[in-house]
């Protein structure tokens, strides 16, 4: 009976056979920084800078990162590192869905800060939240979490974010904040005519953020 042939354990060909197998490379999916929000016009935005001059001389970095005027919005949804293909099928949905909101109007005024008053973190102003508004956003959130967006850990509380605290400040200047912010009022602002809102990318930059607008979502038409 003749010898059955062996198979050959020599590395070439055991590495000639995982070649052939081997699945093909793939190149993972380009991502971006990424968030839902309305704009604030520019009226607002000049209102915004001549109410708070005094305040942003007065706690200068790298006491407090100051918003510039022109950036203050109004964060509707933060998406973090999104897939562009998941943020096209996100805007599609986004854009049915605002088709049967009719436009509203905010107005702002006031200071505040987040978490508290002995602990402050984020410097914002305050905005109404009409029902129109909350739906809006309540809308915008169940969409996000069908495409697998983390669900935001706290009630939405509709604010402008004009600067951030440095969270490394002794106890003098933790005192020296606390005593602006009680200090300085911050009177009526205007309104925001909200006819639609953005889709914006984030681009994190040594001097700050810089904000691009991808896709805009207009309301229902009147």
């Amino acid at each position: 009976m003749p010898a059955l042939p062996r198979i050959s354990s020599s590395p070439s060909v055991s590495w000639n056979l995982k070649r052939r197998w081997r699945k093909p490379l793939t190149h993972p999916e380009k991502t971006l920084r990424a968030f839902i929000a309305i704009e604030t016009p520019r009226p607002m935005q000049e209102a915004i800078g001549r109410q708070t001059a005094a305040l942003r001389q007065r706690l200068p970095a790298p006491l407090v990162r100051w918003v510039p005027p022109e950036n203050i919005h109004l964060t509707l949804k933060f998406l973090g590192e999104t897939s562009i293909t998941t943020l096209e099928q996100l805007v599609t949905l986004l854009r049915t869905a605002a088709e049967e909101h009719s436009p509203f109007e905010l107005s702002a005024a006031g200071l505040g800060v987040f978490p508290n008053r002995a602990q402050p973190r984020v410097i914002w102003i305050g905005l109404t939240a009409p029902a129109a508004l909350l739906a809006l956003q309540r809308d915008i959130e169940g969409i996000c979490a069908r495409l697998g967006y983390s669900p935001e850990d706290r009630p939405f509380s509709p604010h402008l974010t004009i600067g951030r605290v440095n969270p490394r400040l002794n106890t003098e200047e933790k005192q020296r904040l606390r005593q602006a912010l009680e200090e300085r009022q911050i009177g009526e602002l205007g309104t925001i005519q909200v006819n639609a809102f953005h889709v914006f990318k984030s681009d994190l930059q040594p001097e700050g953020a810089v904000y691009t607008r991808l896709y805009t979502l207009p309301l229902k038409s009147l």
